[in-house]
């Protein structure tokens, strides 16, 4: 899963302030010059107390399952996406990314396993949806190919990391361990920027594309939310103290900013 790290570029300031959100719920460090409260609640315990509730359970695996699809489905995107690739070195990159993904995945598999859960049950569920996202969003060139990952594994990057804030100690260091940038961040912004430079044309082509991306983004994550009972108790309230909906409203409208600020960096419009 994508999420920008160069400190350089405004995408990095983008990523940081979705993950720094996260962190200050999560108690992971700094937010804002300002020391984390302590995590109460749920975010407190770690996997063995929580899965006590059997709500929190189902809703974990939910999300594990969730998450460990998208990036199955990342690494098959990324691997589908080196073949548009224009130069050897441009393959061999993304090729790389796809590899990430993989090891991300696995671990996620492993963890589920581990709990005494069968991965592809926990997956399942979500296919559907993820696939069908796919389907309406597949590129028609390199460069759509190239917004796609950046703007769209950010977007359920930022999601992922609002979501675990409410975790256990365990669940949420795999999820945010599993959320690791993968190199696309910058080389998106690098080879999209070169683009418009080069043909200034491309770039209102992709900026509709990539508004498209957002809205489809959305409502998927949307979708997906409200078919599972556990994981949309988890986020509108009744678990760890969770998100009451005014909050969900918040959260959404907090990725929608990132999203602007990625586009800035991508040189688009949003």
């Amino acid at each position: 899963m994508e999420t920008p790290d160069t400190p350089e570029t405004p995408a990095a300031t983008a990523g940081d302030h979705a993950g720094d959100r996260a962190g200050d719920h999560a108690a992971s460090g700094e937010g804002g010059g300002e020391k984390a409260p302590a995590p109460t609640g749920i975010a407190a315990q770690n996997w063995d107390t929580a899965a006590a509730d059997p709500q929190y359970r189902a809703a974990v695996v939910d999300l594990l399952g969730a998450l460990a699809y998208g990036e199955l489905a990342a690494f098959e995107r990324l691997a589908e996406d080196a073949k548009l690739a224009p130069t050897l070195e441009d393959k061999a990159e993304l090729a790389k990314m796809a590899s990430a993904e993989f090891h991300h995945f696995e671990r996620l598999r492993g963890r589920l396993s581990a709990v005494g859960e069968e991965p592809t049950a926990a997956m399942e569920p979500f296919a559907a949806a993820l696939d069908g996202f796919h389907r309406q969003t597949a590129p028609s060139d390199w460069l759509e190919g190239l917004v796609k990952a950046y703007v769209g594994d950010s977007i359920a990057s930022d999601f992922y990391r609002e979501v675990a804030a409410r975790l256990d100690s365990d669940t949420r260091d795999l999820v945010l361990q599993v959320l690791d940038d993968t190199g696309h961040a910058s080389f998106a912004i690098e080879k999209v920027r070169a683009a418009i430079e080069a043909d200034p044309r491309v770039g209102g082509r992709l900026a509709l594309w990539a508004r498209r991306l957002m809205g489809e983004a959305l409502s998927q994550a949307q979708r997906v939310v409200a078919d599972r009972d556990a994981l949309s108790t988890m986020l509108v309230g009744g678990l760890a103290g969770g998100f009451d909906l005014a909050e969900v409203g918040r959260m959404f409208s907090r990725i929608t900013e990132a999203h602007t600020k990625r586009m800035a960096a991508l040189g688009l419009a949003a």
